[in-house]
């Protein structure tokens, strides 16, 4: 338990001490009335516990001299800490103190604090070691506390070195120095084992610090430990000794082999180790030496490894035998061996007697010579070996071993015989001697004293002879001088001593050595002495009170003991035992000799030292000590008071030994008597000497510690009285203690109390600007408390306080003045004028006024606005924003990421340093309505009929509508079949469920529901898939009937249009007559045609079929009659038939080539399809018997058209777009992929889109950033063409300063504060912020900070009165404001600066003039440049007036062109191959004009108007020609080379021209291009639409007069390399001129009789010079121009088109038409004042000009002759059919693929056409502008 805690109503009076000890400071009465208990709680646990209770008794003071409560005799702290050296006594009056450090005072020092319980020392140093002594004293004694004090430094050991590196063998050398103590204990650690020395390892110094390790084993490496202890510290270090592995190793060596004699023999080892090795080599145990046959070489490899070589030359028979290499180092030994065997007879070398020790193993070898032989054996006196078990031969190398050799049994000769041949073998003897070790008789020495004999025998019992006996002592031997004597007797040996002494203590050691080994055996030898004195007590004296030492040493062995006896007084002696354990007063030395720390007069007396040890007798010793008595002093007073300026006495009297000496001091300063105010008087009295000290007059210095000193030979002493001299007190040093909103505590501190006890405090307080005189007072406050609260102030206000200090003497003057301001309290008021304000669904702007003034208790730092899901219970918990003060009249924050269409309440805190204020009235508003966030749930469908499916769903949860439910929207769609979609379609509804009607029967719809607010469309729910249910089929299509025999007729028919199920059979009605049903027959669901047998021969039968679903039978067939035998066989192809003839849509042969063939049973196959192989194909089959036909329809699919892509909604973070679909190219939409970039960036992503959308919110956007959006549609093909770049910005903008606002706080001469406040964001958040500055003279910036927006910045360590330069920069998302401003700072008195100085003039007086003329200068260059701009203006003005006039007339020329071509008349058919080509170049469009005979280029350059709108006006009739439509994937031309535009450039014309000119290359446009072409006398047309110019193959028979029309979309093609993509913007001009050319033209009257065809257009990029292009089969060559004026286009970057599609698949998609649909063309493009000739056909009209209005769109079109074909008589009526999409699309879009045929007209008609052209309506209104039509423009058409 560590803590101690004591509840008391105050705390000044009491202390509690570390160890627990309650103090009571200055006893009241009332103490004793409480009960006092003392409660502890465990640290860690927390358990408390508490002692019993105790009352303290508290009686009147009473006169005690001091009584110790507390002290201490030995502390240790360690360095740097704080300690405590207890010393509180008791008494009355009230103890002083006085600290003494080794008998001096202690010196000031910081450090050293006197406290109540004692002597506190902070931060303890090494130095304060030492003896302290606590003084205390009263008047009526005094008392003292000695203690030691010992300050340790924490130990710190260091090992060095601190890396080790070595080798096995090396030696290691390792050094410990300590730190921290002069003593210690030191040891030495290995891996955790302590290292004792050894012959290996040795350890110097003077405490071992030093290691020395030799021959390191490879065991020895790892960490050396260093420990180094004293008492309760240590520490250590360590190092890592690394040892490498230096054993030798043999890498490469030789191995066995045989040689013949005189052959060369070199073997080597290759060896590594550390240090180097040594290698020598042997031969059979015997060193090999060197000759002129033996050579042996060393040297070291590039990698430190030894290689040794023992080279052979003509080698011999006795060369054979065991060749060992030896490689050793300090590290080991390591040897390899192998035997060289050389042919020749074999021999045993010469073999030396051999001695075995008895007892060990030994080998014998038998070392054979020569090559080859048979067997190696031994024998001992004829018996083979071995033949016991202590005996082994090893055949293979001659080695025979004997083990624990026995002298009796293997003593004896041995015979090695070596067979050579099978009946011849040779022999060598050796001769074994077998020698015996000595054994010694143990033996011990028994006790001996000094001065005894010694005799010890050694006897060896057994060994062979001679034994040599020696003695060693202590390991050495034993020298003469000691008087040792040894006698040896044959195998015994004896030690005699005659007179033992010390010196003959010992290890006594005896050798016994013969010729087989050594043995020793050892005892020790211990003598005993008796004990005598070293030093003998003498007679000595002892000074009261301090401490004495009386001597008394004695030696022997055993060590002898020593006690101390005392006899009291002179007297004669009578010896005691020294109580030694009587207060530890007196106590034993450990030489003997008795120390008495405090010397009493009782210990006079005689004391006698005994020594003894059990070893003789005991000897003793006394002396006599005398206890002299130093000086004392024995009366004086404690305290005396006097007053200022009285005279004043202080006597003390002393005794002890005379002579006695007595001065005064005055606080450590000795009194010199001489003084003038100071008088010193002595006088004897008996044996006492009594010193008196006058004082006057007193002064307040005389106050503090008198002590008069008693001074003789054996010590002194001193008496310590403190005078007081009483005055009035001084005022108190009054300080801040605590500082609050209402409060200000005060604490003093007391002067001097002018030695008179302090009676009370008076306060006063004011406010600053107030006077003392209306001051707040507060008087007689307690003179025990050193701290008041002043309260009721104000907050944020400043007040001065002072006091005064009063006694019984009188008042003090005033103390230090205070000035303080009170700190800041929470606001007492709201703020003011909350207002709440909705700004989206998600986000609400909050406004309000700061509290009033007088409220607001400090500067408003900031906002707390609270805000909840309103209610009126209050149940919410309001999240709260903090927002800084913008230091407005009017704050503002708008909360943003809130509930949808949901209420909100909010509150407004004020907050100042101090807290936060009351809130204001909660103020609600709604968050506005937005789109629902989830999809209606659980939706359900199910078909209740053929064309009916019943929807039911959820309304989605309240939470997730974000509104007001307006309704639902069911989205669906057919999914056909064939894998496309049908139309999208969408029903409203306002309840959960609904009926869709209408629909296809037995068709799979998909469906999704959404619910809808005011503010859109939510979120659609998943895809659910429902089929209507079966219906009965429609009638069978095609059907015919055909007679095989005179009874037998074949039926055939297709599956029917509205199939509406799944067909189950098919039946086949026959009846003659009909309507009778003779018979019926079923067929299968997937046969479709039937053989009716047993008919009547000429018997005219009806036929009909129907079709049969689970619904049941359809709608019959049309009905055939026929009759056996009489009609032709129909397809498919019987027998006896001629070759089948396909026909395309001309009408014309279809034209087998190699991607066109037909197979043998008719099937007409087309490979690599393109788009102009659309159309209908008709089968024709005929035989004698008649003919028959089929007409096939085939349809080529493109990617879509390009989407119209606008931007609907933005905010900060999001941006919303809408589009309008293209064309879909065939095959319905599948999706759409959006594209988007920042602006200047390459990367884009991507957002995948479902078909059915129309727009998309793109989230998570950058701030107040332009973005590009591309939107492309997909369809079954792939992706279509990219929509035009759109741009649109999020909200917001760059930051910028507020006008409003400071920028400097304040300034001084080296610091300024700017005011960061006044930077507006701009609507997007500040990401980061730049501060720089400078002197003005300084080119070099100083960046202040790069980090976050704060509220103010200061700028320190500035130059006085110096300008400098500053510069902010804030960085948001949209971009960075900058400020730069120049500003001041003062000098140091804090005066301002004078301005920057300009520029000085040239002289004073002229500079008036001057300044006047550089106003001139100015003005005048000012209005020059004025001018000069408004004259440039008026010329480009004028020339582009000039070259717009000039272009009208351009047009007229190219009208009057065009009149003059036209005049000349029809050329025969078979000259048309010669029609003029005419080239003219406009800047926005291109018009060529064609003959074959000559070609003429006009680079005239004319305008005619071309607007969008333009394109919209709906041709209101319908034509009679039926029309196909043929998607084509290549460029190309009617009569030219098929151009491949797989690899041009978006933008680029891909054909070249002759006279080609560059376009501009630093700004790129496009320019369209019109090719008009003469048309030829009345030819059938066909449209072809495709993205360029397309061909229409020339067919087999065709006639090459024909002249087919074209229709070509603006488009642009796939870039291997790039993409690029054109945002076209309008542009009036150059369209309007176009227009206006156009009118000219259509006015001339020549123009009216000239017969052309508009047949081209295309886009062509004006920076593109010139493009090679392909060739196909088909085509010529064409050629271009490329205008290069400037044009109103421009490019951006284009995203990446989608993935994984061909090029072919990019590009622009035409629209698919059916026969008979509308077609749309700009009106000025119709010229009906050329074409609109009426035609009978049938009978029609050709009345009047309104009859041939009426009839345009039924003339029938003329066919074609042809060579090869029938011309029919006239054309089927075409099916009414449905107006195309662009027609009911209120957006203006050009739609792709849009084409229509128009007729022919003859010649003899343009005078009716003339007429109708002055009906034409004017394409320019009133000002001369294209007129806007409402009606959306196709972007593909033909014109005939």
């Amino acid at each position: 338990f560590s803590t101690v805690s004591v509840y008391l109503f105050t705390v000044s009076r009491f202390l509690i001490t570390s160890t627990g000890a309650l103090y009571i400071l200055d006893v009241q009465m009332e103490d004793g009335l409480y009960n006092y208990r003392c409660m502890t709680r465990h640290r860690y646990t927390g358990e408390t516990r508490q002692s019993n209770s105790a009352r303290l008794i508290v009686s009147d003071p009473t006169n005690s001299a001091p009584h110790i409560l507390d002290s201490f005799e030995r502390r240790e702290v360690m360095a740097s800490h704080r300690v405590e050296l207890p010393c509180k006594a008791s008494g009355h009056p009230a103890p002083k103190y006085r600290w003494l450090k080794d008998n001096r005072p202690l010196e000031p020092d910081t450090r050293f604090r006197q406290s109540v319980t004692g002597l506190l020392i902070e931060r303890a140093q090494p130095s304060d070691t030492g003896t302290y002594v606590c003084e205390v004293w009263n008047g009526y004694g005094n008392a003292e506390v000695v203690g030691r004090l010992q300050v340790k430094e924490p130990l710190k050991v260091v090992v060095s070195p601190r890396k080790v590196k070595g080798s096995v063998g090396s030696q290691v050398s390792l050094s410990c120095s300590v730190t921290g103590s002069e003593e210690y204990q030191l040891s030495w650690y290995r891996n955790g084992e302590l290292i004792y020395p050894s012959n290996s390892v040795r350890m110097t110094g003077q405490n071992r610090e030093n290691l020395v390790m030799a021959g390191m084993a490879k065991s020895d490496g790892g960490a050396y430990q260093c420990f180094a202890r004293h008492g309760k510290m240590s520490a250590q270090d360590f190092v890592q000794v690394i040892l490498e592995d230096g054993t030798p190793k043999i890498l490469a060596s030789f191995s066995e082999k045989v040689y013949n004699i005189n052959e060369f023999v070199s073997l080597s080892c290759t060896v590594k180790g550390t240090p180097e090795p040594r290698v020598t080599w042997t031969l059979d145990d015997e060193p090999v030496v060197r000759d002129s046959r033996h050579r042996i070489s060393h040297y070291t490899n590039t990698e430190g490894h030894v290689v040794s070589h023992l080279n052979i030359s003509q080698t011999q028979v006795p060369d054979g035998g065991v060749y060992r290499c030896i490689c050793n180092n300090s590290a080991g030994t390591v040897s390899y061996q192998a035997r060289i065997n050389v042919r020749g007879p074999a021999s045993i070398r010469p073999m030396k007697n051999l001695t075995a020790i008895a007892g060990r193993d030994m080998y014998i070898h038998c070392r054979v010579i020569g090559y080859p032989y048979y067997s190696i054996k031994w024998y001992k006196d004829s018996n083979l070996l071995p033949y016991n078990h202590r005996q082994r031969a090893f055949e293979n190398n001659g080695t025979l071993k004997l083990f624990d050799v026995q002298k009796d049994v293997d003593e004896g000769e041995y015979t090695c015989n070596v067979l050579v041949q099978p009946q011849l073998s040779t022999h060598q003897s050796v001769y074994v001697t077998v020698k015996v070790p000595p054994t010694i008789h143990p033996f011990e020495f028994p006790r001996f004293s000094i001065g005894q004999r010694v005799f010890i025998p050694c006897v060896v019992m057994s060994g062979d002879q001679p034994v040599f006996i020696t003695w060693q002592k202590d390991g050495q031997p034993i020298p003469a001088s000691m008087g040792v004597t040894i006698d040896n007797i044959d195998f015994t040996s004896s030690l005699r001593i005659s007179n033992l002494t010390l010196m003959h203590n010992g290890n006594y050691t005896c050798i016994a050595r013969n010729q087989a080994a050594a043995v020793e055996h050892q005892s020790q030898l211990i003598v005993r002495v008796p004990p005598k004195f070293v030093v003998q007590p003498k007679d000595q004296d002892g000074i009261y009170g301090k401490a004495v030492i009386l001597n008394c040493s004695a030696e022997g062995y055993p060590v002898p003991t020593i006690q101390w006896e005392y006899s009291k007084g002179a007297g004669v002696p009578q010896f005691k035992p020294i109580a030694l354990n009587s207060g530890f007063r007196i106590e034993v030395l450990v030489n003997g000799s008795l120390l008495i720390k405090h010397v009493l007069e009782e210990d006079s007396g005689f004391y006698l030292c005994r020594v003894s040890n059990d070893v003789g007798a005991d000897v003793s010793k006394s002396m006599y000590l005398n206890v002299k008595i130093p000086a004392m002093i024995t009366s004086y007073p404690n305290t005396t008071l006097a007053t200022q300026g009285e005279e004043k006495k202080m006597s003390c009297t002393a005794h002890g030994e005379k002579p006695i000496m007595v001065r005064w001091e005055k606080e450590e300063r000795i009194i010199n008597p001489e003084t003038s105010r100071y008088v010193v008087s002595v006088k004897e009295v008996g044996d006492e000497v009594i010193s008196t000290l006058q004082i006057m007059p007193t002064v307040r210095e005389d106050s503090g510690f008198f002590s008069c000193h008693a001074i003789n030979s054996f010590g002194e002493d001193r008496g310590i009285i403190q005078l007081t001299v009483q005055e009035p007190p001084d005022p108190p040093e009054v300080e801040i203690r605590e500082v609050k909103d209402r409060t200000i505590a005060l604490r003093w501190t007391m002067g001097f109390d002018g030695n008179s006890p302090i009676t009370g405090f008076d306060i006063e307080s004011k406010n600053k600007s107030a006077s003392w005189d209306t001051a707040q007072k507060t008087k007689d406050v307690s003179p025990q408390l050193n701290q008041a609260t002043i309260i009721d102030l104000h907050p944020s206000s400043t007040y001065n306080i002072r006091m005064f200090a009063k006694n019984l003497i009188g008042k003090s003057e005033a103390s230090n003045e205070l000035t303080i301001t009170t700190d800041e309290a929470a606001p007492d008021g709201p703020p003011q004028d909350v207002q709440l304000e909705a700004l989206s669904s998600q986000s609400i702007r909050v406004t309000w006024r700061a509290p009033k003034k007088h409220l607001q208790n400090g500067a408003i730092r900031g906002y707390q606005v609270g805000y909840r899901e309103y209610s009126s219970g209050g149940n919410y918990q309001f999240s709260v924003i903090s927002v800084e003060t913008t230091g407005d009249n009017a704050e503002s924050l708008v909360l943003d990421n809130l509930k949808k269409f949901t209420q909100y309440g909010v509150v407004v805190q004020a907050s100042n340093s101090a807290g936060t204020g009351p809130s204001s009235t909660e103020v609600a508003s709604t968050t506005l309505e937005d789109v629902p966030s989830r999809p209606p749930e659980n939706v359900q469908a199910t078909a209740t009929s053929p064309e009916v499916i019943s929807l039911s769903w959820l309304t989605p949860p309240k939470d997730a509508l974000n509104g007001n439910l307006l309704g639902f929207r069911v989205i669906y769609w057919a999914n056909l079949p064939d894998g496309e979609l049908g139309e999208i379609r969408n029903v409203t509804t306002s309840k959960p469920s609904l009926e869709l009607d209408g629909l296809e029967k037995y068709t799979n719809y998909s469906i999704q529901v959404l619910a809808f607010t005011r503010a859109g469309d939510g979120v659609r729910s998943e895809q659910i898939y429902t089929r209507t249910k079966e219906d009965v089929p429609g009638p069978p299509a095609g059907v015919k009937a055909a007679a095989a025999s005179n009874s037998v007729v074949f039926v055939s028919w297709l599956p029917p249009l509205k199939v509406n199920g799944i067909i189950r059979k098919y039946t086949v009605f026959c009846s003659n007559p009909h309507p009778t049903v003779s018979s019926e027959f079923e067929a299968a669901p997937d046969v479709f045609f039937y053989r009716i047998p047993n008919l009547s021969r000429n018997r005219q039968y009806s036929i009909w079929v129907v079709a049969v679903t689970a619904a049941g039978r359809g709608n019959a067939s049309e009905i055939i009659t026929v009759k056996p035998m009489a009609e032709g066989l129909p397809c498919p192809v019987f027998p006896h038939l001629s070759p089948l003839t396909w026909i395309n849509a001309t009408p014309a042969p279809v034209v087998i080539d190699s991607r066109r063939s037909v197979h043998s049973n008719g099937s007409l196959v087309i490979r690599t399809v393109k788009a102009e192989d659309s159309g209908n194909y008709t089968c024709v089959a005929s035989n004698s018997f008649g003919s028959d036909k089929i007409v096939l329809n085939l349809q080529v699919q493109v990617p879509p058209d390009q989407p119209r892509l606008t931007v609907t909604k933005t905010t900060t973070t999001s941006i919303t777009l809408s589009w309008i679909p293209g064309d879909n190219g065939g095959s319905s939409i599948r999706g759409y992929i959006l594209q988007y970039s920042e602006d200047n960036s390459e990367q884009w992503g991507n957002f995948a889109i479902s078909p059915s959308e129309r727009s998309y919110r793109l989230e998570n956007l950058k701030c107040g950033t332009w973005y590009k959006f591309t939107l492309t549609a997909q369809n079954a093909v792939g992706p279509g063409r990219i929509s035009e770049i759109i741009e649109a910005k999020t909200h917001g903008k760059e930051p910028q300063y507020s006008k409003e606002q400071e920028l400097f706080t304040s300034i001084n001469a080296t610091r300024v504060k700017i005011n960061l406040n006044g930077w507006n964001n701009g609507g997007c958040p500040i990401t980061s912020f730049t501060l720089e500055y400078r002197p003005v003279d300084s080119p070099t910036w100083t960046t202040a900070q790069r980090t976050s927006l704060t509220k103010s910045y200061i700028l320190y360590d500035l130059q006085e009165a110096t300008w400098y330069e500053l510069q902010m920069k804030v960085y948001n998302s949209a971009g960075y404001a900058e400020k730069r401003v120049k500003f001041a700072t003062l000098s140091y008195d804090g005066s301002t600066i004078a301005p920057l100085v300009k520029a000085p003039n040239v002289s004073e007086d002229n500079s008036g003039g001057g300044e006047g003329l550089k106003m001139m200068v100015t003005i005048s260059c000012v209005l020059v440049g004025i001018v000069v701009i408004f004259i440039g203006l008026l010329v480009l003005r004028r020339r582009r007036r000039e070259q717009r006039l000039k272009r009208l007339r351009d047009a007229k020329s190219l009208a009057e062109m065009l009149m003059s071509k036209n005049t000349r008349p029809a050329e025969p058919i078979n000259k048309q191959q010669q029609t003029l080509r005419m080239h003219i170049d406009i800047p926005r469009a291109q018009l060529l004009i064609e003959e074959r005979d000559t070609m003429e280029t006009v680079d005239d350059r004319s305008t005619v108007l071309l607007t969008d709108n333009d394109f919209g006006e709906t041709q209101k009739q319908k034509s009679s020609t039926v029309t196909h439509t043929v998607h084509y994937q290549s460029l190309s031309q009617a009569t030219g080379p098929l151009v491949d535009v797989s690899d041009a450039r978006p933008g680029t014309n891909p054909t070249a021209r002759r006279t080609a000119k560059a376009g501009p290359a630093a700004r790129n446009r496009y320019a369209s291009q019109w090719t008009l072409n003469r048309p030829h006398p009345p030819v059938s047309s066909h449209t072809l639409s495709t993205d360029w110019r397309l061909p229409t193959p020339r067919v087999a028979g065709s006639v090459d007069k024909e002249s087919d029309s074209y229709s070509v979309s603006p488009s642009q093609d796939t870039d291997r390399a790039r993409s690029s993509m054109v945002s076209t913007e309008s542009a009036s001009s150059t369209y309007e001129e176009l227009a206006r050319a156009y009118e000219h033209a259509k006015m001339e009257e020549q123009l009216r009789h000239a017969k052309f065809t508009i047949t081209e257009c295309f886009i062509s990029d004006t920076s593109s010079e010139q493009m090679t292009a392909g060739t196909n089969d088909y085509t010529d060559s064409l050629t271009s121009s490329t205008p290069s004026e400037s044009g109103i286009c421009r490019f951006t970057a284009s995203p990446p088109k989608p993935q994984d599609v061909s090029r072919v698949m990019n590009m622009a998609v035409p629209k698919a038409h059916r026969p008979g649909e509308l077609v749309h063309l700009p009106p000025y493009l119709r010229m009906d004042f050329l074409l609109n000739r009426g035609m009978s056909c049938s009978g029609s009209s050709r009345g009047t000009a309104s009859g041939e209005r009426a009839a345009m769109g039924q003339a029938c079109l003329e066919p074609q002759k042809s060579r090869s074909l029938k011309r029919p008589s006239r054309m089927a009526p075409p099916t009414p059919t449905e107006a195309p999409q662009a027609s009911r699309d209120p957006v203006a879009q050009w739609q792709p693929g849009s084409a229509a045929t128009l007729p022919h007209r003859e010649g003899s008609e343009l005078a009716q056409a003339a007429k109708l052209s002055t009906s034409q309506e004017s394409l320019l209104d009133s000002r001369g502008h294209l007129k806007q039509s409402s009606n959306p423009y196709a972007k593909s058409y033909t014109l005939v």
